[in-house]
């Protein structure tokens, strides 16, 4: 496995010096140390870290939160945060840039292995599924005249046709895509889904339920009968004119 990158912003050249050589000690690769900001912003370029240790009080103009918070834009890595204090307003204005931890001044070595580690598998976790997610809404996008989706079913992407697909349900933090022959849980939002789905002959006609308009053969009162008696799915009140106004109704 190759050495994890590590770029250093820290303000007081003692405090430097020793995180450097724990940290060489500890096997990571030091790509440079800066006291202030503005350099570390000038060192992102050049340097490409995987990682940066970011004391939160630094001098200069460009304190450590904005210096983390621009390069959190510009360059997804994960930035962790020295501290030896800090007030409770400028806590709060760290924890807007989502750092991926916190180191307390002074720390043992185990404490900056132990962070360092943990940054690095959770943003590779993130970075995973981040693909995964662009990847299922990329499946409409682009793509309808294909009229292709693709969905993660046992660690691969699995294509569907839409016109297979009789309806989507809402399950706390999931969505479930229901074929003729399988179901297909997925990490999103109906709202995600819909945004994406609406592109197609899809139409919300519940906050639970998406279906394909093609596989609707009845209306009894409030519940829309899909074909092959797949599943009674019930109509809601704010979503009833919609569903009307796309229907060939004579």
């Amino acid at each position: 496995m190759s050495k994890i990158n590590i770029l250093v912003v820290e303000d007081e050249s003692i405090v430097a010096k020793d995180i450097q050589n724990s940290l060489k000690k500890l096997g990571y690769s030091v790509m440079g140390t800066t006291p202030s900001g503005e350099q570390a912003l000038k060192l992102m370029e050049e340097t490409q870290p995987d990682i940066v240790l970011m004391d939160i009080m630094l001098k200069g103009s460009i304190s450590g939160i904005e210096a983390a918070a621009q390069i959190k834009k510009k360059y997804d890595i994960p930035v962790i945060y020295l501290t030896a204090y800090a007030d409770e307003n400028t806590l709060n204005k760290a924890k807007v840039t989502e750092p991926h931890g916190y180191i307390i001044k002074p720390f043992k070595e185990v404490d900056l292995h132990t962070a360092i580690e943990v940054a690095i598998y959770k943003h590779g976790k993130e970075k995973e599924v981040k693909k995964e997610r662009d990847m299922l809404y990329s499946l409409v996008e682009g793509k309808e005249e294909r009229g292709v989706v693709f969905v993660k079913s046992n660690s691969k992407m699995v294509k569907i046709r839409t016109k297979e697909i009789y309806f989507v349900e809402a399950l706390k933090d999931y969505v479930i895509i229901n074929t003729g022959n399988a179901r297909y849980t997925v990490l999103s939002t109906m709202k995600n889904i819909e945004e994406k789905l609406s592109k197609l002959d899809f139409i919300r006609v519940h906050r639970s339920f998406i279906v394909l308009i093609d596989k609707i053969v009845a209306i009894d009162h409030n519940v829309l009968i899909m074909e092959d008696d797949k599943k009674e799915i019930p109509i809601g009140g704010s979503y009833k004119e919609e569903l009307v106004g796309r229907l060939n109704m004579l």
